[in-house]
């Protein structure tokens, strides 16, 4: 070691510190060889090239100079001509020699020398070895003659009076203005439009034209008649507009001859500029123009960023948009690469869009398109995905660069995003507001089958509307359902409310039902000054603060409601209180009526807040009975910890758990509450759920084949307690995660967890299957819709829901709106053969829900149908909500959910409220959206206002509104028309089958071709064998005979297709039982009561919305007094609490 160390040597100078601090000459004396770079740029020639040519402010600066000058020259020109006196007489000498001026022609032979020494300069920069290119140039030319011989009369006075046509000099300023204008674009980094260059360069050559014909006849006519210089302006102008009076012509044929050529030249110049004129002003009015820095400045205006514009995305913006007061003023600019459409540019020619739509032809990741549509001063940007493209994800990817480029471009500018697959959300999550529309779809039509109609509930809720759709209709459902789809949701501080003002220190629930019961408006969330989530029902043990934000349902705003009290009513009109708000079921109330004119007056009860304790909703005892008839008790205005709910919640939950437990034995799997370990994409919110103890492996979730765990093979072997929810998609995409957690969360009692088959096209990738496994009672089976047999087996019979998804791949037709053709038909089959079975049905386009349970014959359909066009040309937003399928909550598209995106502008909050009603997101102390059914034993409250104060006393859950039922006779019911011989005039519509094709004729009853094919096949064998037995048949075999013919002729549609169904059960070795016990319930009609009045009558099987608060909210602080809570609200409770609540 030491040796080593002998060895070392010692560092050399350029690496000791003292040389590191004096400096080392050794070190700086290396050979080394100091370069220097673009010494080219350094010769005298280069630098003149930079400051006249290459630099775009000094070639400015030297173009505007050289500009200045040549209109100097003209108007020194027009000075000579108005100080010349030519003498009197015809002479050729007058157009040669002028007279002249001394000053006169030292200020021009200044000029022109300045002039001739710029350009020979810019002919030695510009010089690339051609130098017969520099010099034939006209440019050249034309200086050369109006400079040269100014310089020769230096040398040469007596040349001093000849004539220079230095008027030519005025082509020359158009030139160097046209150079002078690329430099400004260059120097200031802006591009003017292409059509302001051409009108400028048009509007320079007719200027030069007429002032070269004006100078050229006048100077020739000093040999004639001696014009003046206004004269031959007058004459050029009546000659060039091809007017042509004749009272001023040339006389001599030098000035004639001049004419000839500038009417040849501006012939040819003059179309051409015309020619691309209107070539750029086409291209304009595709591409769309500019939106005025100016206008941009003074008025505000939003930017519309979309792949592709169609007409009904546009018409849904614009109505949606401009349906606030407050954006009526606004502007909206369309940034789209396409061109736009004859639909579209039919519209926005209408007077009413044409002011206040623009359309630009550009791409939003093109910064000069941005520039355009002035996108840094723009109040929002909109940034729509194309929901037809057949790839969904590539459409999402464009919506990303769309979002990126405009983030970057302008990152004060708010914006809004509409995304496709959820997992693309994060890429895209500093957008100000983000609508997934997987994630809303399936979790709408997840809740829709436990929450009937909740697609129709929402969408109602997101759509602008005064309530005046079906107000003129006869029906009294129809004027109902359009009065009450015109609630939406609204916020105010509650220090600023009328409403709820005086509430403050009260509790959530005791504010919610007096609001309602005084004002009529529902209160359904919170949110707190200090803390920026909102909360859907926080629960009575929320105390209102004059800073909260109260979130409502009404018809509208406060700040347009008029209050109107009993007692000034009373005073008015005698008698009128004691009718209450309605007076028979077609009168609606004082305050409908001003509503409809767009002020709402609310109908108050009382100024004061009685005492709970004097309500009349407790129903009297029944004399004599020696029993009393149940009541109500009051809302009170602070929570009472002894009879809160979520407690009670909570241990019937798990008391329902225990309870099924034993009854199933041990042998059942227990199920845990937890968060699901495996998200299938990044962005989902955690929602607690009912899980597995385990996974279950993957061959378990196959529905149709058995495996080493089970050997069921088909939804019957299960042997399932709740009817299923079967869900037909294409592929198992990351969004249908978000079906199923809706169905699994937490607060669902495990008796109402019902199972899902997932019926797909594909076989679904690992990855999706890893993330569902943990959750209960979830399968998968590969099958189609179109196919029988694939839903006999994933148990259709035992089916109380099938959603079918709208295809990616049928998404986009060649024919708009046949998008939708496949999965319109194969719902019509289903329709007719499972008749009781609730199918929710996704569209493409909104339009063909008009096909929906299609009744080809029946008349009230075709009524409904006149109805929509009159609400459409009445010019409403939600012209399609009078059709069956969509007010029952039946049919459903997604991009009926784009209004959602659009409100966000007005109301921030639209997109948390909708994601917190969905289950999408679990805000801690936020409630969720669920139902009850009203059963016989529910009748004796009567009213909703009733309802209102018994769920708010009892289990503090707030209704939002009902979905009613009614029974109604259809003009014909297909599923119910026999077939006869005697009185049979039509067969049936279409029908495909699965393979069993039937065709359609029209023909009289008297003909053999118009039975039923299935039934004349089966008649013509039975000819064929009579015709071969002839008479060897007895009579009494003939008329058994006749007898079972005429049986089959009577067969309704309904026997035939049941038969069919019976008969492929059988052959795959299905049990027929579950199939004979569906009933036909096609002759009802259902709809939506969004927060109806306090006074509606309840009917029978009525479904009331609830949000119910959330039962883990007040956990950790009563979890030791629970028990003793709960067992006091069970012995003293009143029985029609909790028991009567159905999901």
């Amino acid at each position: 070691m030491t040796e080593l160390e002998s060895e070392v040597l010692p560092l050399p100078p350029r690496y000791r510190f003292r040389d590191l601090l004096l400096g080392d000459q050794s070190f700086q004396s290396d050979d080394r060889v100091q370069v220097e770079f673009y010494v080219n740029e350094n010769t005298f020639k280069e630098r003149l090239k930079l400051f006249f040519i290459k630099n775009q402010r000094s070639s400015l600066r030297i173009r505007l100079f050289n500009f200045s000058l040549k209109l100097l020259t003209c108007l020194l020109y027009i000075v000579r001509v108005l100080l010349d006196n030519p003498e009197e007489g015809i002479g050729w000498s007058h157009i040669f020699w002028v007279d002249r001026k001394t000053p006169l022609w030292a200020v021009q032979v200044s000029i022109a020398l300045i002039s001739f020494l710029e350009t020979m300069l810019l002919i030695y920069l510009s010089y690339k070895g051609n130098i017969w290119e520099q010099i034939f140039r006209i440019s050249f030319i034309l200086e050369m003659i109006n400079t040269v011989p100014f310089i020769i009369t230096i040398f040469w006075p007596p040349l001093r009076n000849l004539f220079i046509p230095v008027f030519l000099n005025c082509w020359l300023a158009k030139y160097a203005l046209e150079n002078m204008i690329n430099d400004l674009h260059r120097a200031i980094q802006r591009t003017q439009s292409a059509m302001f260059n051409q009108v400028l360069i048009l509007i320079c050559t007719l200027l030069c034209l007429v002032f070269t014909g004006t100078c050229g006849i006048q100077h020739l006519e000093r040999a004639g008649e001696k014009l003046s210089l206004f004269k031959s302006f007058y004459f050029c102008i009546v000659t060039f507009s091809t007017v042509g009076y004749g009272d001023v012509t040339p006389k001599i044929w030098p000035s004639q001859l001049l004419v000839v050529i500038m009417i040849c030249v501006a012939l040819v110049v003059l179309p051409l500029q015309f020619e691309e004129l209107v070539y750029l002003w086409m291209e304009r009015q595709k591409s769309g123009g500019n939106y005025s820095r100016h206008r941009a400045q003074t008025e505000k205006h939003v930017v519309l960023c979309v792949s592709s514009l169609k007409i009904d995305l546009l018409m849904d913006f614009l109505n949606e948009f401009y349906a606030h007061p407050r954006l009526q003023d606004y502007y909206v600019v369309i940034l789209c690469p396409t061109e736009m459409d004859i639909q579209v540019r039919r519209v926005l020619q209408i007077p009413l869009w044409s002011q206040r739509v623009i359309y630009l032809q550009g791409s939003a990741l093109k910064d000069q398109d941005l520039m355009r549509a002035k996108m840094d001063n723009g109040e929002a940007c909109f940034i729509l995905s194309s929901r037809n493209e057949v790839d969904r994800t590539a459409a999402d990817h464009q919506t990303i660069l769309r979002a990126w480029a405009v983030k970057d471009f302008a990152p004060n500018c708010p914006l809004y995003v509409q995304i496709l697959k959820p997992e693309n959300k994060f890429h895209v999550k500093f957008a100000d507001h983000v609508v997934c529309e997987e994630e809303c779809k399936y979790a709408m039509l997840a809740l829709n089958c436990v929450c009937p109609a909740t697609s129709t509930l929402i969408t109602l809720l997101v759509h602008t509307s005064r309530g005046q759709e079906g107000q003129e209709s006869p029906e009294q459902w129809q004027r109902m359902y359009g009065r009450c789809s015109g609630n939406e949701v609204y916020h105010i501080r509650m220090g600023d409310s009328k409403f709820f003002m005086e509430y403050e220190g009260k509790s959530f629930t005791y504010a919610a039902f007096h609001a309602h019961k005084k004002y009529g408006v529902c209160l359904i969330g919170i949110r707190r000054e200090e803390n920026k989530s909102i909360l859907l029902n926080p629960g009575p043990r929320h105390i209102m603060a004059a800073s909260d934000t109260c979130f409502y349902i009404n018809i509208t705003k406060e700040e347009n409601s008029a209050f109107i009290f009993k007692q000034e009513e009373k005073q008015k009109k005698k008698g009128f209180a004691g009718r209450g708000s309605y007076d028979g079921p077609s009168r609606l109330p004082v305050h409908s009526i001003i509503a409809s004119m767009g002020t709402v007056a609310m109908d108050l009860q009382n100024t004061e807040c009685r005492p709970a304790n004097s309500s009349k909703l407790a129903l009297p005892a029944e004399n004599g009975s020696g029993t009393r008839r149940p009541s109500i008790a009051p809302v009170l205005e602070l929570a009472d910890t002894s009879s809160l709910l979520p407690c009670d919640l909570l241990s019937d939950q798990s008391e329902d758990e225990m309870t099924q437990s034993d009854e199933e034995g041990s042998a059942v799997v227990e199920y845990v509450k937890g968060y699901p370990p495996n998200s299938p994409y990044i962005g989902s919110s955690p929602t607690l759920c009912h899980l597995l103890p385990e996974k279950a492996p993957f061959c378990c979730l196959r529905l149709d084949k058995g495996c080493k765990h089970n050997s069921f093979e088909d939804a019957k072997a299960y042997g399932f307690k709740n009817k299923l929810i079967i869900v037909s998609a294409e592929t198992a995409g990351n969004g249908l995660y978000n079906f199923i957690v809706p169905l699994r969360a937490y607060y669902r009692s495990r008796k109402e967890l019902n199972p899902i088959v997932l019926l797909l096209d594909n076989k679904p990738e690992h990855h999706f299957l890893e993330a569902i496994c943990c959750f209960p009672m979830v399968y998968y089976m590969e099958g189609t819709i179109d196919n029988l047999d694939s839903l006999l087996q994933c148990g259709i019979i035992y089916a109380d829901n099938l959603v079918v998804v709208d295809k990616e791949s049928t998404m986009s037709a060649e024919e708009d709106y046949m998008a939708d053709a496949k999965t319109i038909v194969n719902v019509q089959t289903m329709f007719r053969l499972f008749p009781s079975l609730s199918i929710i049905t996704e569209l493409t386009h909104p339009s063909n829900m008009r096909f929906m349970q299609f009744r080809a014959k029946d008349s009230y359909s075709l009524a409904l149908s006149k109805l929509e066009k009159r609400e459409r040309e009445n010019g409403s937003n939600l012209a399609f909500m009078f059709r069956l399928p969509f007010a029952a909550g039946r049919v459903f598209s997604i991009s009926m959910l784009d209004t959602l995106l659009y409100q966000s502008f007005v109301k921030d909050y639209m997109i948390t409220i909708t994601r917190l009603l969905l289950g999408l997101d679990t805000t801690p102390g936020s409630g969720y959206l669920c139902a009850m059914k009203i059963t016989e034993d529910d009748l004796w409250i009567r009213t909703y206002g009733r309802l209102f104060q018994k769920l708010c006393s009892s289990s503090a859950e707030i209704p939002i509104g009902i979905y009613r039922t009614e029974s109604h006779m259809f003009a014909t019911s297909e599923s119910q028309i026999s077939i006869n011989v005697e009185d049979c005039e039509d067969t049936k519509d279409v029908k495909e089958h699965w393979g069993i094709k039937t065709s359609h004729h029209r023909n009289s009853c008297s003909s053999d071709q118009s039975e039923h094919p299935l039934l004349r096949r089966k008649s013509m064998q039975w000819a064929r064998r009579l015709s071969r037995k002839g008479n060897k048949h007895s009579s009494k075999t003939a008329e058994w005979i006749s007898q079972q013919r005429l049986s089959l002729y009577r067969r309704s549609e309904r026997q035939e297709l049941s038969e069919l169904v019976k008969n492929r059960m059988k052959h795959l070795g299905l049990p027929t039982t579950g199939y004979d016990e569906m009933n036909d319930h096609q002759n009802t009609l259902s709809y939506v009561l969004i927060n109806p009045p306090p006074d509606t009558r309840l009917e029978l099987n009525d479904i009331v919305y609830l949000i119910r608060s959330d039962p883990l909210a007040h956990v950790a602080n009563d979890g030791h007094s629970r028990k003793s809570s709960c067992s006091n609200k069970l012995g003293s409770g009143n029985p029609e609490t909790r028991d009567e609540t159905q999901l």
